[in-house]
């Protein structure tokens, strides 16, 4: 067979191939762009949102996963709701923590924290996880909202917790 023939069954395939692999590319920019600045599917790791998050941690490899609201992450921030911010430890870090007390509250710490009560400065919050095991603002104080990049709002694994999260119905410690 010759090459011009060979080309000629094969042009109508890579025609279609490059047409589709076009479309599909053209696509990459709204979804980075959408996971970026609007919502974002989060795996929850480790033990720290424990028994709330990862209810199986420890018998199971299995991790919630959830939708994180990246859209004015900063306004509107609550006691009580669970938020993903960098962690100021480690930057190139997420964390997913619950806000104990927003800007003027003051909060009875834990230990590690220096001293028994702390005001939360203003333009800070006041994160912590629900488990035992966490890193939290006990460790490194107040977190600037700035570093916060989304609300958790939804469940979206396991099936049995699909949904939106009611983080006003869930008792956390008081400040």
């Amino acid at each position: 067979m010759s090459a011009r023939l060979r080309w000629l069954t094969a042009r109508p395939f890579l025609t279609d191939f490059s047409k589709r692999l076009l479309g599909y590319a053209t696509w990459i920019p709204v979804v980075i762009m959408f996971n970026n600045y609007v919502a974002e599917i989060h795996n929850v790791h480790g033990p720290s949102m424990y028994p709330f998050f990862n209810e199986d941690y420890n018998s199971s490899l299995l991790q919630d996963k959830v939708l994180t609201w990246k859209w004015w992450p900063q306004y509107d921030l609550e006691r009580g709701m669970i938020v993903t911010f960098r962690s100021p430890n480690n930057p190139e870090a997420i964390s997913i923590k619950r806000i104990i007390a927003v800007e003027g509250d003051v909060v009875r710490t834990k230990a590690p924290y220096p001293e028994p009560v702390a005001r939360v400065p203003q333009g800070h919050i006041w994160v912590e996880g629900d488990g035992d095991k966490t890193i939290d603002s006990n460790t490194y104080g107040p977190v600037p909202m700035s570093l916060v990049t989304g609300k958790v709002t939804h469940f979206l694994y396991p099936l049995k917790k699909f949904g939106p999260i009611r983080w006003w119905e869930h008792k956390g410690r008081e400040r």
